[in-house]
């Protein structure tokens, strides 16, 4: 009698237990989420090719709108707006931007990118601090000076 409910309950283990450690299921959906429909093969093909081609042109420095023609559409009438408000400016790259094109030529050109981003990080830190230091000696010397004219007014009631 023992050696069948042991017998079973390893049964029950390599079939339930140990399937779900060896491929374990996924979570259900929440029930508000929707069931999306499955993309036939054409669509799954076009989605394959767009996603290599915009990874093919990510690492190219700017994506100009032969690229990506729809997000420049936007871009040129929001361009447009702005350009009759003020002149137009020359984009500076970012530091993000700069330290991806500097870690794609290796460690010669990455580490004098990482210095100037942090001695640009220090300088503005110093700043900061020199600018502190010198509002809270302003505020000391506020604080003395008031202190001292109500002391001269002390004693100058005490006087009289």
């Amino acid at each position: 009698m023992k050696a069948r409910i042991v017998l079973r309950k390893i049964y029950d283990y390599v079939r339930y237990d140990l399937k779900e450690i060896a491929f374990p299921s996924s979570l259900p959906d929440p029930p508000h989420s929707k069931k999306r429909r499955k993309l036939t093969w054409l669509e799954r093909f076009l989605v394959l090719k767009e996603a290599s081609r915009l990874y093919a042109a990510s690492w190219v420095r700017d994506i100009g709108p032969e690229l990506r023609p729809n997000d420049y559409k936007v871009e040129e009438s929001e361009n447009k707006k702005n350009s009759a408000e003020s002149a137009p400016k020359e984009k500076e790259p970012s530091t993000l931007e700069d330290l991806a094109v500097a870690a794609r030529g290796g460690m010669e050109t990455l580490k004098p990118a990482l210095q100037r981003v942090y001695m640009t990080k220090a300088s503005g830190y110093r700043d900061a601090l020199k600018n502190f230091i010198d509002g809270y000696q302003e505020g000391i010397q506020q604080v003395m000076e008031k202190k001292e004219i109500s002391d001269s007014q002390k004693g100058s009631e005490k006087m009289k």
